[in-house]
C-alpha cells in the first residue's frame, strides 16, 4: 500500500519544473520539504529546541548542506568508503543557506535552530544549492519556528549580455557570470558572484532580473504556507524597563558620544572593550540604586536582570550614536570622509624561498600572500558529487586569533576561512593564464596578520601582488574593496554609502558589499544586506563608488609591481608543455609505462600527460628538460629512408636482430645487412644489448615495419 497522505506543490523555475513535497519525509521535524528540480532531489528539514540554553546570549542558527555520494551514483574515496567531513563546496553552499535566513529571526530569540539540506539525487542542469536554499525557506516557513520569511533564491548566468535563470551545465561553460541571489519579496538579502570582468551595469541588470524571479518564488512559498503551514510560536523579546532605559540614557549618552568621537583609529576590538568598560561602570554606579526600588511602585528589582538590561541599553546607545554621527555629521570614527580609503602600503618579494609573495596593508588590515608553483599533477583532486573533479588553482585563507589581538584554540579552517578563500579564488580565476600558456598548478595562501575590516579583499590585493611577483602571467591585476551602508530607520531615503569599511562599520552598518575586479570589470562580488528595500539607484551608487576605490587601489598595486615578472623564482620548477595527437599518447607512455618511466629515469624530470595530449614536463635542471623534450620528439618522429641511428639490440633471431632505434620503435637488421661479408650466425658479430649504428633502408607503408642496414655504413 503506497503512502499518499502528503501534498505536492508545483511551479516553473528557469523553464523547468520545481516540485515541493510536504508531509512525505522526515515527519518529526518542525518543518520538512522535499524539493525536486529536474532529477535533483533535496530533503530540507528545520528543527528548533523548545527552550534556549542556560545563559545563552546569541542566536545559535546552524545550516548544514549534506552531500551524499550516491546522489551522483558514486562510492566515496578513501579507506573507509563513506562520507566524512563536509567538502569545501558543501561548506560554501551551507553559507549560502545561512546568510539570507539569519537576519529574519526575531531579535532576542536564542533557541537553537538547525536547518539541514540533504542532497539525495543530483542533476547538474538543476542546481542543488538553489533547491536547498528554496527548501530551507519552505521548511522554516511552514514550521512553528518564528521566522520572518519566506525567501527565494536563484543562480543567474550571463550569455551575450543576456541574464539566464539557473543556467544548465552547457550554459555555465559559456556564461560570463555565476551570480547567486537570495532575498525576500521586498529586498535582496544576499549576493555571491564570480564574473569574467563584467561591467557594473550588467551586474545590476542580472541582480534585479534575479529579484523578479525571487518574488515569484516567494509567492509560491506563501501558497504552500497558506495550505500546510503551522501556527507560529509567539515570541516576545524581554522589554527593557522604562526606568532603567531612561536612567542609563540620561547618565551615559554623553560618555558614549565621547567614546565614538574621540577614539582615534578605533577598531572593533578596542570599541568592544570600551563598551564593556562603560557597561561595567554603569552597573557599578547604579548598583546601590538597584538594591532599592528602581522607580516608585515597581517593587523590589531583579538585580541580575537589571544588570543585563543595562548592558543592552549601553549597546543600543552605541549603535544609535554611531549611526547618527555618520548620517547627521558625515563623520566616521577615524575621521575619513565616506569615499576615502585608508592608508595603503604594498610590498613584493617578502619571502625569499616562496615562489612569489606580496604584502598588502590597508589601515589596520594586513595580509601576506604567498605563491607555490608545482606540476599539474599536484592539482587538487575533488571527490564530490559536482562536475568538477580537479582544481588547478587553489586559494587558501587563514585568520589566526592574533590578527584581532585575541587568544583561542587554533584548529583547522572554519566556514569563515573557507568562504573568504573561495571569494578571493573567484576574484582571481578570470585573469589566470590557461594551462597551455602556463602549465602549472598554483596555490596561494593568504595569511591575515592584522584585521580591521575586509581582510578577504586584502587577500585579493595581496595575492595579485604575489602572483605577479611569482611571474604568473595574469591578464590584469585585480583589487578588491568592501563597501558599507548606513540607512536611517525612519527615513529610508537618508543614507550614507561608505568606502573601505572597518570592522566597526561592518558590525553596526546595514550592508557588507565586497567588490573585486580589474580595470575592465568585476570578477567577484559578495553582498549581505540587513536593511530592507535597497533601490537600484542605491546599489548603482554603491557599485560605482566601489569601482572608483578599486581603481585607486590598483594604482598602489601598480606602483609596487606594474606587470608580472619575466623570470620565475630560482626555487620554482621549470615547466614546458608539448601538444601531441591524443592517438600518440600510447607511444609516449609505452607498455606498462615503460617508455615514459625510461625518459623520467634518464633525465630526472616529472612528466604529466592529460587526455587531450598535452604533455607537461617539470624540471629543476635545464639540461634534463631539453633532453626529455628531445626524447619525446624522437618518439613521435617517423623514421625516413637514409636516416642513421645508434640503436640497441633488443632481440636476436636466426634471420637477424631487432634494433631499438628510438624509444618504443624497433627495426629489423637482417643477417644479410650486418656486414660486407657473409654472416653465418648473428651472435658472431652482435649480442643482446650491444649498441649498433644502422641506417634506415626501408619503411613498409602498410604496416610501418622498418628495415635496417649496417652494411650500408661500412
Amino acid at each position: 500500500m503506497r503512502f499518499t497522505d502528503y501534498k505536492t506543490f508545483k511551479t516553473a523555475l528557469g523553464g523547468r519544473l520545481l516540485q515541493a513535497e510536504v508531509g512525505k519525509l522526515a515527519e518529526q521535524a518542525n518543518g520538512a520539504v522535499t524539493i525536486k528540480y529536474g532529477d535533483t532531489v533535496v530533503l530540507v528539514t528545520a528543527c528548533m529546541n523548545k527552550e534556549p540554553r542556560a545563559n545563552q546570549d546569541f542566536f545559535p542558527l546552524s545550516c548544514e548542506y549534506e552531500e551524499k555520494m550516491y546522489a551522483a551514483g558514486k562510492i566515496p574515496g578513501g579507506f573507509i568508503r563513506r562520507e566524512g567531513r563536509a567538502s569545501e563546496k558543501a561548506t560554501l553552499f551551507a553559507r549560502l543557506m545561512d546568510r539570507p535566513l539569519r537576519p529574519l529571526f526575531p531579535t532576542g530569540f536564542f533557541n537553537d535552530v538547525q536547518v539541514v539540506a540533504t542532497v539525495l539525487s543530483i542533476d547538474h542542469d538543476c542546481p542543488a544549492e538553489v533547491a536547498a536554499m528554496i527548501g530551507s525557506s519552505i521548511a522554516l516557513s511552514i514550521s512553528d519556528i518564528p521566522f520572518a520569511g519566506p525567501t527565494g533564491a536563484v543562480v543567474m548566468g550571463l550569455i551575450d549580455g543576456r541574464p539566464i535563470v539557473n543556467p544548465t551545465s552547457e550554459q555555465k561553460i559559456k556564461s560570463d557570470l555565476t551570480l547567486t541571489v537570495s532575498g525576500t519579496r521586498d529586498a535582496i538579502m544576499m549576493v555571491e558572484a564570480g564574473a569574467n570582468e563584467v561591467s557594473e551595469d550588467l551586474i545590476l541588470d542580472a541582480l534585479f532580473a534575479a529579484h523578479d524571479e525571487i518574488i515569484k518564488i516567494v509567492d509560491f512559498v506563501d501558497s504552500i504556507v497558506a495550505e500546510v503551514g503551522k501556527e507560529k510560536l509567539i515570541f516576545e523579546a524581554p522589554q527593557i524597563p522604562a526606568a532603567i532605559n531612561e536612567r542609563v540614557r540620561t547618565a551615559y549618552t554623553d560618555r558614549i558620544n565621547e567614546i565614538i568621537h574621540t577614539v582615534e583609529r578605533v577598531n572593533y576590538r578596542v570599541h568592544e572593550q570600551l563598551t564593556k568598560e562603560t557597561a561595567k561602570e554603569a552597573k557599578e554606579a547604579l548598583a546601590t540604586e538597584l538594591a532599592e526600588q528602581i522607580a516608585a511602585g515597581e517593587g523590589e528589582p531583579d538585580v541580575a536582570l537589571a544588570e543585563k538590561f543595562i548592558g543592552q541599553v549601553i549597546s543600543d546607545l552605541m549603535v544609535e550614536e554611531f549611526r547618527k554621527m555618520i548620517l547627521n555629521e558625515n563623520k566616521r570614527p577615524d575621521g575619513r570622509t565616506t569615499t576615502e580609503l585608508r592608508q595603503i602600503w604594498c610590498e613584493t618579494g617578502v619571502l625569499p624561498r616562496a615562489h612569489g609573495s606580496g604584502l598588502f596593508k590597508r589601515g589596520q588590515t594586513q595580509v601576506l600572500s604567498a605563491v607555490a608553483l608545482a606540476p599539474l599533477r599536484e592539482a587538487q583532486t575533488i571527490d564530490g558529487i559536482g562536475e568538477e573533479t580537479s582544481k588547478r588553482y587553489m586559494h587558501h585563507y587563514n585568520f589566526p586569533p592574533y590578527s584581532v589581538g585575541e587568544t583561542k584554540p587554533m584548529r583547522g579552517p572554519g566556514r569563515r576561512e573557507i568562504g573568504h578563500g573561495a571569494l578571493a579564488e573567484r576574484a582571481l580565476i578570470p585573469v589566470l593564464p590557461s594551462e597551455e600558456e602556463f602549465p602549472y598548478a598554483i596555490r596561494v595562501v593568504s595569511e591575515t596578520l592584522s584585521s580591521n575590516g575586509s581582510s578577504s579583499q586584502g587577500s585579493v590585493c595581496g595575492s595579485t601582488l604575489a602572483l605577479m611577483d611569482a611571474g604568473v602571467p595574469i591578464k590584469a591585476p585585480v583589487s578588491g574593496i568592501a563597501m558599507g551602508l548606513i540607512q536611517d530607520e525612519e527615513d529610508i531615503t537618508k543614507i550614507a554609502i561608505l568606502t573601505d569599511i572597518q570592522g566597526l562599520e561592518d558590525h553596526y552598518g546595514d550592508m557588507d558589499f565586497k567588490v573585486a575586479g580589474t580595470e575592465n570589470g568585476i570578477t567577484a562580488l559578495q553582498m549581505d544586506i540587513k536593511c530592507h528595500g535597497l533601490s537600484r539607484d542605491i546599489l548603482k551608487t554603491a557599485i560605482n563608488q566601489a569601482k572608483v576605490a578599486r581603481l585607486d587601489i590598483l594604482g598602489f598595486v601598480k606602483e609596487e609591481i606594474s606587470e608580472p615578472r619575466t623570470d620565475l623564482s630560482p626555487y620554482a620548477p621549470r615547466i614546458e608543455s608539448i601538444q601531441i595527437d591524443p592517438e600518440d599518447i600510447g607511444t609516449i607512455v609505452g607498455k606498462g609505462g615503460k617508455t615514459i618511466n625510461g625518459i623520467i629515469a634518464a633525465t630526472g624530470v616529472k612528466i604529466d600527460i592529460d587526455d587531450t595530449g598535452l604533455i607537461s614536463i617539470a624540471a629543476t635542471e635545464p639540461d634534463g628538460m631539453q633532453k626529455a623534450i628531445q626524447m619525446i620528439e624522437m618518439l613521435l618522429k617517423e623514421p625516413e629512408i637514409g636516416e642513421v641511428y645508434e640503436g640497441t639490440i633488443t632481440g636476436i633471431k636466426e634471420f637477424g636482430a631487432f634494433v631499438e632505434i628510438l624509444p618504443g620503435k624497433e627495426g629489423l637488421l637482417h643477417i644479410s645487412e650486418m656486414a660486407k661479408t657473409r654472416v653465418d650466425r648473428v651472435e658472431d658479430i652482435l649480442n643482446m644489448g650491444d649498441k649498433v649504428t644502422v641506417m634506415v633502408k626501408g619503411v613498409d607503408e602498410k604496416n610501418g615495419k622498418i628495415s635496417l642496414s649496417r652494411k650500408a655504413l661500412l
